[in-house]
C-alpha cells in the first residue's frame, strides 16, 4: 500500500484534527471559568505521551505530519493542564505560565536527546529501543484516557469531558490509521499506538453519551415529581 501521497495527506488531517481536538474542550473550560471534574493527570500524562510518540514518528521516519503531531498534542495537553490548575486549583497565572513553560521544556529536551540516542541505535542496528518508544507511547496514551473512565465511574457523570473533543481524538487517531497504512513500509506498532487508542475513545464516546442520556432522564423524573407534589 505504498502510496506516499496519501499517506501525507492522512498524516496531514490527522495532525488538523490532533491539533482541534482539545480545542472544544479549552473552550469549555474557558467559558465556564472552570475544570470541575477533569482530571490533572488524564492531561498530563498525555503531554508525557506525546514525548515518546513523537520520538517513535520521527525515528521511524513517519510523514512530517505524523512527525508534528505528537507535538501538537503535548502542547495542547499542557494547555489544558494549566487550565485544570489555574480554574481548578486556583493557581495564579504567572504560576502556571512557569510551570507550564519548564515542563514543555524539559518534554522537548528529552525528545530531542532521544531521537538522537535511538538513531544511533538504529545505525548500530538496534531497534528495540524505537519499540520500546512505541510500546511506551501507547501505555501513556491508554493510560490517561483509562484515566477519565475512572473519574466518570467515580462520579457517575461525562466529568465535564467535551464529547467534540473525543470524536474529534478517534476521528484523528481513524486517518492516522491510514496514513500508517499507506505508508512506504507498514509498521504494525503504528497501528497498534493509533488503533488502541481508537478503541479506547470510541469506548469513551459511549460512556459519555450513556451518562448524559441517563442525566436527562433522571432531570425529566424529578421535574415530573416536583409537578406532581
Amino acid at each position: 500500500m505504498d502510496n506516499p501521497v496519501a499517506a501525507n495527506v492522512l498524516g496531514t488531517l490527522g495532525a488538523v484534527l490532533w491539533s482541534l481536538q482539545l480545542l472544544p474542550q479549552i473552550w469549555k473550560n474557558w467559558r465556564r471559568h472552570d475544570t470541575k471534574s477533569l482530571s490533572t493527570t488524564f492531561f498530563l500524562l498525555w503531554a508525557i505521551a506525546g514525548v515518546p510518540l513523537g520520538v517513535y514518528n520521527i525515528a521511524d521516519d513517519f510523514n512530517v505530519a505524523l512527525q508534528v503531531q505528537p507535538n501538537i498534542l503535548i502542547f495542547l495537553s499542557l494547555l489544558t493542564w494549566s487550565q485544570c490548575k489555574y480554574y481548578g486549583a486556583k493557581w495564579t497565572l504567572p504560576h502556571v505560565t512557569l510551570f507550564a513553560i519548564l515542563i514543555g521544556a524539559i518534554l522537548a529536551g528529552i525528545e530531542a536527546g532521544l531521537v538522537f540516542a535511538i538513531r544511533i541505535a538504529q545505525d548500530r542496528g538496534q531497534n528495540w529501543p524505537s519499540t520500546l518508544m512505541a510500546i511506551l507511547a501507547a501505555v501513556l496514551l491508554a493510560g490517561g484516557v483509562l484515566r477519565h473512565y475512572v473519574d466518570m465511574f467515580r462520579t457517575r457523570s461525562d466529568a465535564g469531558l467535551s464529547l467534540k473533543f473525543a470524536v474529534l481524538d478517534a476521528s484523528g487517531d481513524v486517518v492516522s490509521l491510514l496514513s500508517v497504512g499507506f505508508q512506504a513500509s507498514v509498521d504494525v506498532l503504528g497501528f497498534v499506538v493509533y488503533g488502541s487508542e481508537l478503541v479506547i475513545w470510541i469506548g469513551l464516546v459511549v460512556v459519555v453519551l450513556y451518562f448524559r442520556v441517563r442525566g436527562v432522564r433522571e432531570g425529566r423524573e424529578e421535574g415530573g415529581e416536583e409537578g406532581v407534589v
